[in-house]
C-alpha cells in the first residue's frame, strides 16, 4: 500500500509558515510529486490561499481550529483527499494558535492512519517575536513554548537583524526547550528543502530503516484481526508509561459482539459502541515508543497470551 507523507507546519502568527509552504510546494513540483495542502484559518476568509499553486490540491478549513472546534471536519477532509487523489504528500498549514500535538492527533484517525506516514512537525519562529514574547499573555507564551517543544525542525526567521549575542541567547533558549530538533537560523524561511525532507524519507523496501524514528513525537498503528479480552486490554492500558499521550481506534472484545471505538487521553479511557463495521485499526501517539515491544504485546493479546 502506498503511504502519503504528512507534514504539519506550526508556528505563531506571522512567523513565516506561508513563505515556507511556497518553497516546499516549489520543491515538490520540481520533483514531480503530487501534493495537497490543507490551510486552516480561524476567520471566515482565507488570506493565504493564493500561495498555493494550481499544481496542488487545496483544501481550506475556515472558522475554527483543526485541533479543537473543527477537528471532525478536518478528519473528514483528510479522508476525502486520500480517497479522491493519489497523493505523495499533504502539507497542513495550521492557524497560529494551534497546538501541534492536537493537530497531529487529528491527523491520526483510525479510519486512515494506516495509509499515511508522518513526516514531522515543522515550527517557524519569528526571532523578534520570540525575544519579546514577555509582552504576550501567559497562555500565548506557553503556546509558543509548546510549538517549540514538539517540533522536529525549528526554522527561526528574521535572524539577520539580531546581534550575535542575541542569536546566541535565542539558540540557548530553544535548545533548553527542545534539544532534539534541527534548528535552522534564516530569513524569509529560506532553507534547503533537503534539510527538512531528510528527516522523514520513507522506507523504500523492507531492508531500509525509516528515519521516522528520529521524530520527537511518534505514532504507531496496529491492526487487530480478531477480538481481544477486555480485562487483559484494560490491564495493559493501566501499565502504559506516561509518555503515551493518546490512543484511539476500533476494537472487538471476546465477551460481546460488535465494534467499539476506543479513546484514551490524559490517562482516561472511553468506550463507545459503533454502528459501523469498520477495520480494527488502533493508533498510539507519544514519545519514546518502543514499537517492537508494543507490537508484540498487542499480538500476544490477540492470541490470548496477554
Amino acid at each position: 500500500m502506498k503511504h502519503t507523507d504528512i507534514y504539519i507546519l506550526s508556528g505563531f502568527l506571522g512567523s513565516g509558515k506561508t513563505t515556507l509552504l511556497k518553497r516546499l510546494l516549489q520543491h515538490e513540483k520540481e520533483h514531480g510529486r503530487k501534493v495537497a495542502v490543507v490551510m486552516n484559518e480561524i476567520g471566515q476568509v482565507s488570506i493565504d490561499s493564493h500561495a498555493v499553486s494550481e499544481d496542488a490540491v487545496l483544501s481550506e478549513l475556515l472558522s475554527g481550529c483543526v485541533c479543537c472546534t473543527i477537528q471532525d471536519q478536518f478528519e473528514v477532509e483528510l479522508y476525502s483527499l486520500l480517497q479522491k487523489h493519489e497523493l505523495d504528500v499533504i502539507y497542513i498549514e495550521t492557524t497560529g494558535v494551534a497546538h501541534p500535538i492536537e493537530v497531529l492527533d487529528a491527523c491520526m484517525s483510525p479510519l486512515f492512519a494506516h495509509r499515511i506516514q508522518m513526516g514531522g512537525i515543522i515550527t517557524t519562529i519569528d526571532a523578534t517575536r520570540w525575544m519579546n514574547r514577555q509582552q504576550l499573555s501567559i497562555p500565548l507564551q506557553m503556546l509558543l513554548k509548546e510549538q517549540v517543544r514538539h517540533a522536529d525542525v525549528l526554522i527561526v526567521n528574521k535572524t539577520d537583524i539580531l546581534r550575535p549575542d542575541e542569536q546566541a541567547k535565542l539558540s540557548f533558549e530553544l535548545q533548553t526547550i527542545n534539544s532534539e530538533a534541527r534548528t535552522i537560523f534564516t530569513t524569509f524561511s529560506n532553507v534547503r528543502m533537503e534539510d527538512i525532507h531528510l528527516l522523514s524519507k520513507r522506507m523504500r523496501n523492507e531492508h531500509e530503516r525509516m528515519n521516522i524514528e528520529r521524530l520527537r513525537i511518534q505514532t504507531y498503528v496496529h491492526t487487530f484481526t480478531s477480538p481481544i479480552d477486555l480485562d487483559v486490554f484494560e490491564q495493559w492500558v493501566r501499565q502504559l508509561p506516561d509518555t503515551i499521550y493518546r490512543m484511539k481506534g476500533f476494537l472487538r472484545f471476546t465477551h460481546t459482539s460488535g465494534v467499539y471505538s476506543f479513546q484514551y487521553a490524559y490517562g482516561t479511557p472511553l468506550y463507545m459502541k459503533e454502528e459501523m463495521n469498520v477495520p480494527l485499526h488502533f493508533v498510539m501517539i507519544g514519545e519514546q515508543l518502543d514499537k517492537q515491544k508494543l507490537k508484540q504485546q498487542l499480538e500476544d493479546m490477540q492470541k490470548g497470551e496477554g
